[in-house]
């Protein structure tokens, strides 16, 4: 291992030892030493220059009254000594100095202690006053370590001199600083403020440390260095004396304001004054003794919280908090603990926003119940802490215990509503209604009642309570009392568990019964004008509408399509027309009116010829401003009155105008928008009964359900604001899964919804099939090109949906239209083919070479029309229907009854009111994300009637928007699952979140 010792590298230890040991030549060079000088000034008012501030000038008269005189300061500056021996000022100044170290030849040590001086000076100094250029106050040097600073500076030498000759500067041992009280003849106290230097070893305070007696000082003649040390000043003018000196502890803000003060006299009328009233608080902070003996000092008591309790009108009580007695900062720490330990032992669930102890505090209603109740009698009893009571004290009182709650029932006078009559009782005491539900309403956790009994509002059966209420929608109403909806069976039932006692109306017993459970509703005979055997779910879906209209509760029929909805509603008509006939022939005079899409207007007389001959059904087809017939003539003699979404809205005065025996809306998600003026019509008709018809109850969220149950069972939850917030917020975004189960709770008496493969297992088959398209290399390179265009348009506009809505969905159009064929979006791209249908060509020629027929969906009509040009071309005989088809029952039976292998639909027109069994193979050409739509589509042929399987293909562009809208789709249908059918949760969607992923 090699050697790595000095001498290895080159190096004798003699030359080591030698570098340590010899001189550092710089020490032989003269140096100019320093001194800080010291002097006593005076501040100057300011001027009228109101841009100055107050001035200094060197103090020298001694003897000057300290009453009138300027406050005086010690300040301090450096110089440095001249040839001649004296000490001169040179332009040094503590801006300046730290650059003239070579210009000046400064003493390095000197240069480097003086630095450290203005540099902790600077740090610490908390004046606000603007520094002069020269001096530093010493009066303001914050920092203790000064005393160390002058112990080192004497060390190197540094002189402490006055700026007048003569004089001198000493550092002492510790200052004190007190008052002498004396009893003077005539019996005048006088109180003279003492200083004394050198009662102590100082730390660092130099030779003159070890003074054999202290130095007493006129205190009019000494100021205070920061909280640390006193100086003392004399014979200023020629030859001055200073002292300085550091305190044994930090001067106390009362020891500081006895310094440069003179002796004070105090005539023997307000001795007393003084020993009451200030002499406790001054004793604190300045040491007060007699040597003389001429007074006898009283003992001041120990510290005591005095808490001042105010009771004023209106349940206030005004709370402050001070102390009395001796100052003991210890012992009022352990008084101030204390007493918040026993607060909170009492004052249990007391708002966490409000602090007790605060100095002053005011509380009001059961606050201050709770705490004169509880916490003045613990105050009043408890060491160190006094209670003074003003005002008369109310005698409060805390109820406590279970609360037992009576609910009775009693038929209201507005039609469909019960009155809730609601009582709580809590250890024999009975509870106003009126405050109790106020402060439910408001969430408040005690309750403060007007014969000062209160109560805390925490306990789980008002929790419950409060749930409930808010759930029926009455809180902001409590003035009129609690009403509930006959709609709102499970909410009876909830109310029921709740309460110790309930008393039913018996009306309200007769009317929701059998709603409590489906399956218990009494079968109903069929009518006699119905034609044709019911299937078994079928009669059960007629039972429970027949249940519905006797007593007169709305519904919604959600059967999954094509399980006859419309076959069970028209038999419900038959029987409320013919059960009227004799029990209510007000009733049988006035006809049902079905509101339905134009579409399927016509649908409702041909069905009803079907299996209700007996019922005369008459459709509206024109607005009453272009018809020659009035409302009131077709309806006259009807059985059912059939007209159309449009027609109902536009012509809604009309309508109301007449009376009705019910109202059927067909197809009820026309109506699922509760701000629609469609639904507003829908809620404003006069009617006793009202029945939605729709197998999509719900397609993108739940306010789509409120939107329903508003129109036939009003009541059945709160408003859709209280709705939104209790319901669908939370259940969409997965926060309480208990939700879902009280919604379809509440829901299931009122709803009757079966699917195909439950009551209807003998349908066929019905497969379906994702045929993924591979796009053209050009009509792919367009794609990617638009894709990109669009992503830098939209990102930035999705942050704010709601305002570029319109130009977000169009882009997003724009890019579905261009997954099917780039002439869709302009005619230049003729060249590029369209591989989609190629595909369908190519599956059309198959199964139509095997006999089979086939429904054929696009959104596009502009595509289904590119499609009938194709079918043309290859000699595929087709039938075509669309929005603007005029004679459309003549194109569906052209189909059902012809020979055409093809029909060409628009998924708005066709997909719904069209039964298509004839068909047995779907094709859906461009997905769309509302799966209800595509369902409907799709259930044209699979439906009772259909013999064969049902072959369903949806063509997706690979790499495009489509499969975006694939995922989305999927997305969507479980809300819908969770609601009608299991209980997974998920959220809603189109959101801006879908939007990027469909761009993404």
């Amino acid at each position: 291992m090699p050697d790595a010792s000095p001498a290895s590298r080159g190096s004798s230890w003699q030359s080591v030892v030698g570098a340590l040991t010899s001189a550092d030549p710089r020490e032989n060079e003269p140096t100019t030493p320093m001194g800080l000088q010291f002097e006593v000034r005076e501040l100057s008012p300011r001027t009228h220059d109101r841009w100055r501030g107050p001035t200094a000038k060197t103090a020298t008269d001694a003897e000057a009254d300290p009453t009138t005189r300027p406050p005086r300061r010690l300040g301090v500056r450096p110089v440095i000594r001249a040839a001649s021996g004296s000490y001169v000022k040179a332009n040094v100044t503590w801006g300046s100095f730290a650059h003239q170290l070579n210009r000046l030849n400064l003493d390095p040590e000197h240069h480097r202690w003086f630095a450290q001086f203005a540099a902790l000076h600077r740090a610490t100094r908390e004046g606000l006053t603007p520094p002069e250029t020269d001096w530093l106050n010493l009066d303001d040097f914050a920092s203790p370590l000064l005393w160390q600073l002058l112990a080192e500076g004497e060390r190197r030498g540094i002189e402490l001199l006055t700026s007048a000759k003569g004089g001198s500067v000493r550092v002492l041992g510790r200052a004190s600083v007190g008052l002498d009280a004396r009893l003077r003849p005539g019996g005048a106290l006088q109180l003279t403020p003492t200083v004394a230097f050198g009662t102590g070893a100082g730390e660092g305070a130099g030779p003159a440390a070890d003074a054999p007696a202290p130095t007493d000082w006129p205190a009019t003649d000494t100021g205070p260095i920061g909280d640390h040390g006193v100086y003392g000043y004399a014979r200023l003018g020629e030859r001055p004396e200073i002292v300085l000196a550091p305190t044994a502890a930090p001067l106390t803000p009362g020891e500081q304001g006895l310094l440069g003060q003179p002796t004070l006299r105090i005539p023997s009328a307000e001795t007393a004054q003084f020993f009451d009233e200030y002499y406790p608080s001054l004793q604190q902070g300045v040491t007060i003794t007699s040597p003389d003996g001429s007074l006898e000092l009283p003992e001041v008591p120990p510290p005591v919280l005095v808490l001042t309790a105010r009771f004023r009108s209106g349940d206030v009580l005004q709370l402050d908090w001070d102390w009395v007695g001796q100052r003991d900062p210890a012992a009022e720490k352990r008084i101030l603990a204390t007493t918040a330990v026993e607060l909170d032992a009492v004052l249990v669930r007391f708002p966490p926003r409000i602090d007790p102890l605060s100095p002053s505090l005011t509380l009001r209603g059961v606050e201050a119940a709770a705490f004169a109740e509880r916490a003045l009698p613990m105050l009043d009893a408890l060491d160190g802490v006094r209670v003074d009571v003003i005002g008369p004290r109310p005698s409060y009182r805390e109820l406590d215990g279970h609360p037992d709650v009576t609910i009775t029932m009693v038929e209201s006078l507005k039609r469909d509503w019960f009155d809730l009559g609601i009582v709580v009782n809590m250890n024999g005491y009975r509870i106003p209604f009126g405050p109790l539900f106020k402060a439910l309403a408001k969430g408040q956790k005690k309750l403060l009642m007007v014969n000062k009994t209160y109560l805390r509002l925490d306990h789980p059966a008002f929790d419950r309570l409060r749930e409930l209420l808010e759930e029926a929608g009455t809180l902001d109403e409590w003035e009129t009392g609690v009403r509930l909806s006959k709609h709102q069976v499970s909410l009876w039932s909830d109310f029921d568990d709740l309460a110790d006692e309930s008393i039913e109306a018996e009306s309200w017993r007769a009317a929701v019964a059998g709603l409590r459970d489906v399956e218990s509703v009494e079968p109903t005979p069929l009518p006699a004008g119905v034609n044709g055997v019911l299937r078994p779910y079928q009669k059960a879906g007629f039972d429970w509408l027949a249940f519905l209209w006797r007593h007169r509760l709305g519904g919604v029929l959600a059967d999954d399509m094509g399980l006859g909805k419309t076959l069970q509603t028209l038999a419900l008509i038959a029987h409320a027309r013919e059960s009227a006939a004799t029990a209510e022939p007000d009733v049988a005079s006035r006809p049902f009116l079905v509101v339905a899409p134009t579409s399927v207007v016509s649908n409702w007389a041909d069905e009803s010829a079907r299996f209700t001959p007996g019922l005369t059904v008459r459709p509206v087809t024109a607005t009453q401003a272009k018809s020659p017939t009035s409302l009131s003539e077709v309806a006259r003699g009807a059985d059912v009155v059939v007209t159309s979404y449009t027609l109902f809205r536009l012509d809604f005065e009309a309508y109301q105008s007449l009376g009705w025996a019910g109202l059927v809306l067909d197809e009820a998600q026309f109506v699922k928008n509760h701000a629609s003026k469609l639904h507003a019509r829908a809620r404003e008709l006069d009617v006793d009964f009202t029945l939605a018809i729709t197998g999509t109850p719900l397609e993108n969220n739940l306010m789509e359900l409120w939107s329903l149950f508003d129109l036939v069972a009003p009541g059945l939850f709160p408003s859709h604001v209280r709705f939104a917030e209790h319901y669908q917020r939370p259940i969409e975004r997965g926060i309480d899964p208990r939700l879902l189960t009280r919604l379809r709770r509440r829901i299931r008496p009122f709803l009757l919804r079966r699917t195909k493969e439950a009551v209807a297992p003998e349908l066929p088959e019905k497969q379906e099939q994702v045929l993924h398209v591979e796009l053209a290399p050009a009509h792919r390179h367009l794609y990617d090109t638009v894709l990109q265009r669009e992503r830098q348009k939209l990102f930035g506009l999705i942050e704010d949906l709601d305002r570029n809505r319109f130009i977000v969905f169009r882009s997003l159009t724009l890019l579905r239209m261009l997954s099917l064929d780039a002439t869709l979006i302009d005619e230049a791209h003729a060249s590029v083919p369209s591989s989609k249908l190629e595909v369908l060509v190519e599956n059309l020629g198959e199964v139509v070479a095997e006999g089979h027929r086939s429904l054929v969906f696009s959104q596009f009509t502009s595509y289904l029309t590119k499609v009938a040009v194709r079918l043309d071309a290859e000699g595929i005989a087709y039938e075509y229907l669309d929005g603007s088809t005029r004679r459309r029952a003549e194109v569906i039976s052209r189909f059902r009854e012809g020979d055409a292998p093809v029909f060409l639909i628009s998924l708005k027109a066709g997909g719904f009111g069209l039964t298509l069994t004839e068909a047995d193979y779907v094709y859906l050409l461009d997905p769309w994300w509302n799966p209800a739509s595509e369902t409907q589509a799709i259930d044209r042929t699979h439906r009772i009637g259909q013999t064969h399987p049902v072959n369903v293909y949806r063509l997706v562009a690979s790499g495009t928007i489509e499969e975006k809208v694939m995922a989305l789709k999927e997305h969507k249908a479980k809300l819908f699952d969770a609601v009608l059918d299991d209980d997974a949760l998920f959220s809603q969607a189109l959101t801006a979140d879908d939007i990027r992923g469909l761009l993404a």
